[in-house]
């Protein structure tokens, strides 16, 4: 029997309508366009701004567009793993939130929480029941819904973030092409440097917590880019090395939009010219668990079969990984 791979088959991506431009944010805190152009290389963000609607709308809308593209039945879809830091609930998972909206009325889900990284944590699990047999249809959702937990009072992270995301339809592939491997890791010790000071089991919601504004993300930027290009560019050189591809042997190098001059200092240090990198920060800013599967939409017609791709994210507290695929459409 020939080898089971886990291939992508089919992209869906969704951003909000609502635009949040760099010259909208010169309004609400002390910045200018020049100066978010130049050190993050983000021009505008989108906003979800329909009341009650959290991460799990952003994912329907990109669910739906790739079983309409592939002609996937909801019914055949057997798990979603939901790719996010900003989910509608505590409980239950927005996976499932998602399932039941969908019509997925066989699948099973969960959500999956490694910030950043997220996305290329979910391909590689999801990958896992492919390959194995268990499931022929995955759904691998990376979204979030980041100005939920943003404060816009604080200009060095308003700055960055935006509101989207996709997801990847992950079936069997016995031609030897989907993904290859992977590579991931995480750290607990890199916490202080990017996290969410309260709302969880440590630090509960209170009057206290809210008072002192502790609901919003928190990031020490010069120890975040400083690691961030370092891990990512170990990672992904590591995982290129084990799997015997130069950056001539790669179609694209395709890196988590979390700022421009990370993406371009990773690139350098993996002799990896600009134009084989996929960038969309410019117009989404900072999705997180988005970023990836929306490069990955954005770019789609670019794509050829067997074209080598190395997929590469960091992430708060920390997280980080690389993934080695070969397009299979």
């Amino acid at each position: 029997m020939s080898k089971i791979n886990a291939a992508i088959t089919g992209l869906g991506g969704w951003v909000p309508e609502d635009v949040l431009t760099n010259h909208d944010l010169e309004k609400m805190v002390e910045t200018n366009d020049e100066w978010i152009v130049t050190r993050t290389g983000i021009s505008e963000r989108h906003i979800l701004k329909v009341e009650g609607a959290g991460t799990s709308y952003i994912a329907v809308k990109a669910i739906k567009e790739v079983l309409a593209k592939t002609n996937t039945d909801p019914a055949e879809i057997e798990l979603i793993i939901c790719c996010t830091t900003t989910p509608d609930f505590v409980f239950p998972a927005t996976a499932n939130l998602i399932a039941a909206e969908i019509g997925c009325v066989n699948a099973w889900g969960y959500d999956l929480q490694a910030a950043c990284s997220g996305f290329l944590y979910g391909l590689s699990t999801g990958a896992q029941f492919i390959e194995t047999g268990k499931h022929k249809k995955v759904l691998v959702v990376g979204a979030d819904k980041m100005s939920s937990i943003i404060n816009y009072k604080d200009r060095a992270t308003c700055i960055i973030f935006g509101d989207g995301g996709g997801v990847a339809l992950l079936e069997p592939n016995f031609e030897g092409l989907g993904i290859q491997d992977f590579k991931l890791h995480s750290d607990g010790n890199g916490a202080p440097y990017l996290h969410m000071k309260a709302g969880g089991s440590r630090k509960p919601t209170s009057h206290e917590t809210i008072d002192a504004e502790e609901h919003y993300v928190f990031q020490e930027g010069a120890t975040v880019f400083k690691v961030a290009v370092t891990n990512m560019s170990d990672v992904a050189s590591q995982l290129m090395e084990r799997n015997n591809i130069t950056s001539e042997d790669l179609a694209f190098l395709v890196p988590h939009q979390a700022n421009r001059r990370i993406i371009e200092a990773v690139a350098l240090r993996l002799n990896v010219p600009l134009e084989k990198v996929l960038i969309n920060i410019n117009r989404y800013g900072n999705t997180t668990n988005g970023t990836i599967p929306l490069c990955l939409w954005d770019y789609e017609k670019n794509f050829k079969k067997g074209d080598k791709m190395v997929l590469a994210a960091f992430g708060g507290g920390f997280t980080w990984g690389a993934l080695y695929m070969k397009w299979a459409y």
